[in-house]
């Protein structure tokens, strides 16, 4: 059954299209339903006749996997792109591999061309499009006769204005329809996210040829440089910390929700085996690994969908677009620290169930940028995402854009890019620089911790 907002879509879609507007923007937040709704709307323009064909597009295979699942059962169709169905769902990587009589024999059609998570394509022409933008503007915008771009996070940490987007003044996002997070917990579709930041009450620095040095705050330690974020995701007590706080909250969501899971996004591959360990042999958890390099992740996440285990560890498979409704808790640890990729994890949280809890916590550290990014959640298009005209219409996407490979790339300089010698011990120890023939020591003492608790919408929630 489609929710109110999902119909109130639908409808001011079909009546623009109606009335000679081709392209449509959705901005809804993460959890909210836009894929049933993109599909819904699709049945609709099949049945006034509108649309022969339906091409959706998304950033990574299990989203694509979950968006040809959803159309297939409400087009009662197979969606596979062979003869007699009605569309077919593929990644933004695989865009280039589609030949030119494909695209030809596309536009002698009336095509509905469905962009998810638009946020990913870049550039308003060719010249200053990433790669996703580029094939978008000289392929799929000339064969389509409708396309409906759809995201819950607006915005691009490189400035960069999103592909057949439009902006009105001073960069604000031109969307054709805005279904905000507040609306969608007020409405229940979401649910209302509490978000807890782990801080150190007393931190220890100390370096050999130093005098050891105090810190209140993970803000201080990190804001003097010597210190990076990674260290402190690594650091054994920190760790043990924040996941024996999500281990004990998941715990007392099971209670009444027996199939409640976890999600841990992890900064790397060795890094989840640690949280592997510490969840499965301190804590006596259940628990998978999902990576990158896993070529069975995506059956695993099939598999961790369907079943009650209990916690889910992911490298750069589970931020973006996964629909696994059964998780309620969440820690994020890795270091990829941009808003965008925050609210994409908090997302997997949001999604609203039958089960008598409806509880959302997001556990991770009072790191200065994610601190701030926890504090903007009741914004839904924070002012510090805003698109800036001048600095980006007339800006030529980076090499690694034009690759055409971005996720990838990202993943690869985020999850490899730290290689200092680490020992590991009681407390954190890290041979960070050389003087001469003496090496300098660096110790970081993680011995008490204090939390925040963020509820978002707690005065706006009926």
């Amino acid at each position: 059954m489609l929710r109110t907002w999902q119909r109130d879509c639908i409808n001011q879609a079909l009546h623009k299209f109606s009335h000679g507007q081709k392209r449509f923007l959705v901005q809804a937040t993460p959890g909210a339903g836009k894929t049933f709704m993109a599909a819904c709307l699709a049945k609709s323009l099949f049945d006034s006749k509108m649309i022969d064909f339906v091409v959706c597009i998304s950033p990574s295979k299990a989203v694509a996997k979950g968006i040809k699942t959803t159309f297939s059962f409400t087009l009662n169709c197979p969606f596979n792109g062979n003869i007699g169905t009605l569309g077919l769902s593929v990644t933004y990587q695989s865009l280039r591999y589609l030949s030119d009589e494909f695209w030809n024999a596309l536009s002698k059609h009336r095509v509905l061309c469905i962009f998810d998570e638009i946020h990913h394509c870049a550039g308003s022409t060719e010249f200053t499009a990433n790669a996703w933008g580029s094939q978008i503007l000289s392929r799929i915008q000339k064969a389509s006769t409708f396309t409906l771009s759809l995201t819950g996070t607006p915005w691009r940490s490189d400035s960069l204005p999103l592909t057949l987007a439009e902006y009105k003044t001073e960069g604000h996002l031109a969307c054709d329809f805005q279904y905000t997070l507040q609306k969608a917990i007020n409405e229940r579709v979401c649910r209302q996210p509490k978000i807890v930041l782990i801080d150190g009450d007393r931190i220890e620095l100390e370096q050999s040829d130093q005098p050891t040095e105090y810190f209140d705050s993970l803000k201080s330690l990190i804001s003097i440089g010597k210190v990076n974020y990674q260290k402190v995701l690594h650091h054994d007590k920190a760790l043990d910390n924040i996941l024996g706080l999500a281990v004990n909250r998941l715990g007392t969501i099971r209670q009444s929700n027996p199939n409640a899971g976890g999600l841990i996004v992890a900064s790397s591959i060795p890094h989840a085996n640690q949280i592997f360990r510490e969840l499965t042999q301190v804590h006596k958890q259940t628990a998978i690994i999902v990576t990158y390099q896993d070529l069975e992740a995506l059956s695993r996440i099939e598999q961790y969908r369907s079943s009650s285990d209990q916690w889910i560890v992911s490298v750069g498979m589970v931020s973006e677009g996964t629909d696994i409704p059964r998780l309620q808790v969440c820690c994020h640890l890795s270091n990829i620290k941009t808003e965008l990729h925050f609210r994409q994890v908090l997302g997997r949280i949001l999604r609203t169930t039958d089960a008598p809890n409806q509880e959302a916590w997001l556990y991770t550290f009072a790191e200065p940028s994610l601190t701030t990014f926890a504090e903007e959640i009741e914004q839904d298009i924070p002012d510090s995402c805003m698109y800036v005209s001048s600095a980006s219409l007339g800006t030529v996407a980076s090499a690694e854009e034009k690759i055409g490979m971005t996720e990838q790339l990202s993943k690869k300089s985020t999850y490899e890019s730290d290689t200092q010698t680490l020992t590991w011990g009681a407390e954190f120890t890290d041979m960070t620089r050389e003087t001469g023939e003496d090496s300098v020591q660096t110790t970081i003492q993680l011995n008490q911790f204090k939390q925040r608790v963020i509820e978002a919408f707690r005065y706006t929630h009926v």
